[in-house]
């Protein structure tokens, strides 16, 4: 992602150097991603047709939370807005004031993502369904993420990005500043550069082996520190959704792609061994295994600093966000957009420094919260991870968050927020954190007009995913014509 993205936008003003070694194996369990990517491969001018036929990508609105608020409770997580908001209102307001009238105690019946993922239905804006509905879904892919890298891969190198295929034994630091002067190879070769992106994975070979920057461990706040992560063969309809179920110390996902199904189980060993993890993870597989289960092994938190002196971490190197919410892609991406807008010109200014790492600490901090959130916002007591749960210590800006929240249903995003009120309103009414009350605002319409304005919104949903395609056949439609 760093060459390609690189290469694209900076064209010929750097030269670009990757070095890179088959014989290290990737962790490429991360195939679940958020919209925010069709934003990275617009940047990089890719088609998406021939995107989702070389990554054997599937399409997903959302993600669906099962036994997370209470064993036998699921909800959606869905991807793009909520109803309609009247007079500057948001519609969650009205939603509130007029639940148990006309059917409208489901608020995910107003969400045009969320009807499509539960029928198995999609089709990109531009479609047939969309003449009449409301403006298209928003949607992200599961992917194969081996499959991605070899993609982008080629992509660097036809724009002129330089291939190394070899492994770094060592790093050397310029005496007069420490800042990092090169690279050693296997093979011998000293590699030099002006500016060092740390790729390295959990090692974080040049951020921390080398510069020893340091990381602040947040498994106080997200206790899992271990993955399971197993493919198995398809089995039943490809759902347009990511599922993650909890389980007794963690959760599994299930990540449907064309050719195959990505599942894995994140738990805390604190409280399950790996061989009961490994049980518990084989014994809830939807269609035959393909390997046997790989074990990850992380520590929840962040670099201290994501960029030190001469050197930028990017995805496992910068640090590492369980995936329940599939932000780890994004992290990179997002990492990528602020390198692009402060690149060094001839040298390195600390403030272009500071303001990088500051930004980054704010995502990582608020998507953190969200996390956080999932977990300590359940009525679980059934296991004691569950009940550790409960427990949990809260990042302030959750407590301000839900405090907001549970007096009048007030969501407040901050610019640099990447979850959306649509997003922490559906987490929060999902894991049972209820309001007292709403905006006064929403008193404005007339009985008869809330009522009549939820059923409109129902019906157009409704109207508009009936004429959607299956997923499945969506997708094989779009390879078959890609082949073609």
């Amino acid at each position: 992602m760093a060459a390609a993205a690189l290469a694209r936008v900076m064209g010929d003003l750097v030269d670009i150097r990757l070095i890179e070694s088959d014989e290290i194996g990737i962790v490429g369990v991360g195939e679940a991603t958020i919209p925010q990517i069709k934003l990275f491969n617009a940047v990089l001018e890719i088609d998406e047709d021939d995107f989702v036929k070389h990554t054997q990508a599937t399409f997903k609105l959302g993600i669906e939370f099962s036994d997370w608020t209470r064993v036998g409770h699921s909800y959606l997580h869905a991807f793009g807005g909520l109803g309609r908001d009247v007079g500057g209102t948001p519609f969650h307001h009205y939603w509130l004031r007029g639940r148990g009238n006309a059917g409208g105690e489901d608020l995910w019946a107003h969400s045009l993502n969320a009807e499509a993922a539960r029928a198995g239905r999609f089709e990109r804006p531009g479609g047939a369904a969309e003449t009449q509905g409301p403006g298209g879904l928003a949607y992200a892919f599961h992917f194969d993420a081996a499959l991605y890298a070899a993609y982008l891969r080629s992509y660097a190198e036809r724009r002129g990005v330089t291939r190394t295929e070899g492994r770094i034994v060592d790093a050397s630091l310029r005496p007069a500043d420490g800042f990092l002067e090169g690279v050693r190879l296997e093979s011998g070769e000293l590699v030099s550069g002006d500016l060092f992106i740390d790729c390295s994975g959990f090692r974080g070979l040049l951020i921390e082996q080398t510069l020893k920057t340091g990381y602040d461990d947040w498994s106080d706040y997200l206790p899992c520190d271990r993955a399971l992560a197993i493919p198995t063969a398809l089995a039943g309809p490809i759902h347009p959704f990511t599922r993650a179920t909890a389980r007794p110390a963690g959760w599994q996902w299930r990540i449907p792609l064309q050719h195959r199904t990505g599942n894995g189980y994140v738990y805390c060993s604190r409280f399950v061994s790996d061989d009961e993890a490994a049980s518990t993870l084989l014994a809830n597989l939807e269609g035959e295994p393909l390997a046997e289960p790989r074990r990850l092994t992380f520590v929840t938190g962040k670099r201290r600093k994501l960029w030190n002196r001469n050197c930028v971490a990017l995805g496992l190197a910068s640090g590492f966000m369980e995936p329940l919410e599939s932000t780890s892609i994004h992290l990179i991406q997002s990492g990528l957009n602020r390198l692009i807008q402060f690149f060094p010109l001839a040298g390195f200014e600390q403030a272009d420094i500071d303001e990088y790492n500051r930004q980054g600490d704010r995502e990582f901090e608020q998507i953190r919260a969200f996390l956080v959130l999932h977990y300590k916002a359940t009525e679980r007591t059934d296991t004691p991870f569950w009940r550790h749960c409960r427990a949990l210590p809260s990042p302030p800006e959750l407590d301000r968050k839900i405090d907001l929240f549970r007096a009048n249903g007030r969501i407040v995003r901050e610019a640099e927020d990447l979850f959306t009120e649509s997003s922490w309103l559906q987490v929060l009414l999902g894991q049972g954190v209820e309001p007292r009350g709403y905006h006064p605002l929403a008193d404005r319409l007339s009985q008869r007009d809330l009522v009549e304005l939820m059923i409109n919104i129902r019906r157009i949903v409704a109207g508009t995913v009936a004429r959607m395609p299956e997923h499945g056949a969506y997708v094989s439609a779009l390879t078959r014509a890609g082949a073609a």
